[in-house]
């Protein structure tokens, strides 16, 4: 009897990021003004946990954004990974267009929401994705990880949308519950999901049990 191997994707939301620190849209690609000093303290919380107890030892394969955030998060954990990484968009955030770099405020007095709930199909912000896009985005990439890595573990340093994203595309969601996900994934937690016998299944969500009390933020 053959048995379907059993691929495990470990997700890493990234450290606490200077546009959270001063309350700003954050910036994509390139654009991304990095971690703060408590994103990369979290970052080391996280290295010692990670190196005390072996979790990383079955990944073969690291993926980030393109974000700065998620790039350095991985940097700072160099030691712990396989040497290569791979960025792609494909697990970037949400793309906020012209918000970009605003503070939260000046956010939503320029682009105020229409009725009581978000409409995920509605392009709110010109030059940005709706919610609808990021997921379908998203979830085609995470989908995508057990085709290219059977038997495998992947990790991924990412954002809270797409850790949101992986409810809807892996576990069948409804796309208009995956915000609460994404609101709560905190930075530096380990999500992860297994696939096998053509289902994924939740390991774990938000775990950040490295993370002290004046880490938590």
């Amino acid at each position: 009897m053959t048995t379907e191997p059993n691929t495990h994707l470990i997700l890493f939301r990234h450290g606490h990021s200077r546009a959270q620190q001063e309350d700003r849209v954050p910036g994509s690609h390139e654009k991304c003004a990095g971690l703060s000093d408590l994103g990369r303290r979290q970052v080391a919380a996280l290295g010692a946990r990670l190196a005390a107890t072996g979790e990383l030892t079955e990944v073969g394969s690291v993926y980030t954004s393109l974000s700065t955030r998620a790039i350095e998060t991985r940097d700072l954990l160099a030691e712990l990974l396989p040497g290569r990484y791979v960025p792609e968009c494909g697990w970037c955030e949400a793309h906020p267009g012209e918000a970009e770099g605003l503070s939260w405020r000046d956010f939503e007095q320029r682009y105020p929401r229409r009725g009581p709930a978000p409409d995920p199909f509605e392009r709110r912000i010109p030059g940005g994705e709706s919610w609808a896009e990021f997921f379908a985005r998203a979830g085609a990439r995470l989908r995508q990880v057990a085709r290219d890595h059977p038997g495998e573990g992947v990790a991924v340093f990412t954002h809270g949308g797409v850790i949101g994203a992986s409810f809807v595309a892996l576990g069948d969601v409804p796309l208009a519950k995956a915000g609460a996900f994404t609101a709560e994934a905190k930075n530096t937690s380990i999500t992860e999901w297994r696939h096998r016998g053509g289902e994924w299944r939740l390991v774990r969500y938000n775990d950040t049990a490295h993370l002290g009390l004046g880490l938590r933020q």
